[in-house]
This record gives structure tokens, C-alpha cells and sequence, in this order.
């Protein structure tokens, strides 16, 4: 555990201080131009219409902005987004990134009656599993899910429960592999399919 908080540590800085320029330099306007081609899966404003695509809206900027530029330069395989960003520059993922993030996240509403499995996800959310080492989703996410914009550890509330479980799959298969040092991949693998569903059913009603 002290060994993963260091990594959080060092992973905090070194992308604070790699993206500062381009982040204070992020204009929404030129975003909202660039992203007209991000509405059809994403929606016009960032609420996706299918839990086949994220919701981008209230994302962290740096989090969307290091995904295009990861997509882009083939550090994360999206079929579904192949062509779509192989032009933008550096500044353009920053731009779209900075208008996605500052429109009004999407809010979700858990199931109340599905009471065992929220009590799970909050536990695994808030606690973690440590008889499994699996940490505290809350340490990088924050315990209102909004996310660390220094860090680039995105914002979790609100999130498509189909999405954010595809999501950790890919992560413990090691089909995705563009989290800095290894962290989603190893904690991914620790959790079962029961926690995986758990945990994002939680995370979706969180706010």
C-alpha cells in the first residue's frame, strides 16, 4: 500500500508539471468547435446517449486531454474512435477537453431497493479491500467521485454502470494499459466481476 501512495505521489506531480502550459492555455470556444465531431457518440454538451461511449461532460481537463492524446498516438486502442482525433494537436485535446469539462456533469439516480450491492460498492469504494490489497477507489477519485485534475485520475460520478465495468475489465485483462504505472491494471485484477459491478453501481448514483 505505502508502495502505490508513492507512485500516486510522483504520478501527481510529474503530470502536473508536464501539462501546466497547455492547460492554462486551454480555450473552451476553440473546444466546442473542435468536439462537433464528438457529439454523435458523446453528446452535444458530454452526456452520451449510449453506454457504449463515456459521459464526457464535467470531466477533469486533464484526464479527457491525456485519453485524446493517448487515442491519438496509439498509447490506447479505441476502434470505435479510429481517425477521429489523428489531427488534433496537443492544444486541440486540451481546447476540447477544456469545454467538456466545464459543462454540467451528468447526474445518476442508484436503485434504492438494490441495497447489498451499493453497501458493497461504497465499501470497496471508500475502504477498499485490503485483505486483497485493494485500495480506497476515494484516495485518487475523491469521496465525492469529481476526481484529481493534477493528477489526471478522472471523475467517476454519474458514470454509465456498463461503461465503468467494460472499463475496469479491460483494465485487469491488460487489454488497456495507458494508466501510469500499472495502477488501474493492478488494482483491476484483484476485483471480481461482483465487485466490479458493485462498485461502478455505487459510483453511479455518487455525487
Amino acid at each position: 500500500m505505502r508502495k502505490l501512495l508513492a507512485s500516486l505521489a510522483f504520478t501527481m506531480g510529474a503530470v502536473g508539471a508536464a501539462h501546466a502550459d497547455l492547460e492554462a492555455d486551454a480555450d473552451a470556444a476553440a473546444g466546442r468547435e473542435k468536439a462537433q465531431s464528438c457529439a454523435a457518440c458523446h453528446g452535444p454538451s458530454g452526456i452520451s446517449p449510449s453506454s457504449a461511449f463515456p459521459h464526457l461532460a464535467g470531466q477533469q481537463m486533464s484526464y479527457t486531454a491525456k485519453q485524446i492524446m493517448d487515442i491519438r498516438d496509439g498509447r490506447r486502442l479505441v476502434p470505435q474512435m479510429a481517425g477521429q482525433v489523428d489531427d488534433f494537436s496537443d492544444q486541440d485535446a486540451w481546447d476540447v477537453a477544456k469545454y467538456f469539462a466545464e459543462q454540467d456533469a451528468n447526474l445518476g439516480q442508484v436503485d434504492p431497493d438494490n441495497t447489498e450491492q451499493l453497501a458493497r460498492g461504497e465499501e470497496l469504494y471508500r475502504a477498499g479491500d485490503l485483505s486483497r490489497g485493494i485500495p480506497a477507489c476515494a484516495a485518487c477519485h475523491t469521496p465525492t467521485g469529481e476526481g484529481i485534475g493534477s493528477a489526471a485520475y478522472p471523475a467517476l460520478s454519474g458514470q454509465f454502470v456498463e461503461y465503468t465495468v467494460a472499463t475496469l475489465q479491460a483494465f485487469a485483462s491488460g487489454e488497456r494499459a495507458n494508466d501510469p504505472a500499472n495502477i488501474m491494471r493492478d488494482i483491476a485484477a484483484k476485483m471480481s466481476d461482483d465487485d466490479m459491478e458493485a462498485v461502478a453501481n455505487y459510483m453511479y448514483g455518487l455525487h
